[in-house]
Order: C-alpha cells, then sequence, then structure tokens
C-alpha cells in the first residue's frame, strides 16, 4: 500500500521547523530529506527515521521496526501530531548523521 500524498505532506509540514524539508517518491513510498540529507522514509502512512543516539534520546518511547520487508529497523513514530516535538527529533537526528557523498558526474 502507498503512502497518501495528503499524509506526506502532513509531516512534511510537521517536520518543517528543523529546516528545509523535501520529500522524494520511491519505490512507491517516500524518503524524507532535511537541509539535503536523508533521515527518514514514509511507507503505508507512517513515519520512520533513520536510528541515532541523539534521536534515541529524544524518543518518548523507542519502537524499532523495518519500513519494509528486508529492511534495517528505523525508529518508528506514531505520534507525529506534536510539531515541535518532531522538529526537535528530525534536528538532531540530521545532526547526527554523516554528510551525504557527493554524486559522481556521468
Amino acid at each position: 500500500m502507498a503512502s497518501n500524498a495528503d499524509f506526506v505532506q502532513y509531516i512534511a509540514d510537521q517536520c518543517s521547523g528543523a529546516g528545509e524539508i523535501v520529500t522524494k517518491k520511491m519505490f512507491g513510498d517516500y524518503g524524507v530529506y532535511c537541509n539535503g540529507k536523508i533521515f527518514g522514509l514514509i511507507c503505508d502512512d507512517r513515519l520512520y527515521i533513520k536510528p541515532t543516539e541523539a534521536g534515541r534520546a529524544l524518543l518518548r518511547t523507542v519502537d524499532l521496526q523495518p519500513p519494509y520487508d528486508g529492511a534495517k529497523p528505523y525508529f518508528y513514530i506514531p505520534d507525529v501530531d506534536d510539531r515541535d516535538h518532531l522538529s526537535a527529533l528530525v534536528r538532531e537526528t540530521c545532526q547526527a548523521l554523516p554528510e551525504p557523498k557527493p554524486k559522481k558526474k556521468k
């Protein structure tokens, strides 16, 4: 089941306090980026954030789940309605993630 475009936009809006949020359609679901860095996935209308120690410290409940079959576990974020908390979680997660590798020129 693919994610609803309205839900994807809602997540982008909720995370926008962390920086420039962009969603990209990937394999029927969405990757979520903040300031050019991928930090999460939206699969089947559920938000998953890459696990980091900084993110773990901010979570109210740690729930690691794979977003799709065969994926590594991500933090599943059931409460997406607290905009300030979600933005803080995204901001801290992105600071802990490595910079994206530059794309090779073709």
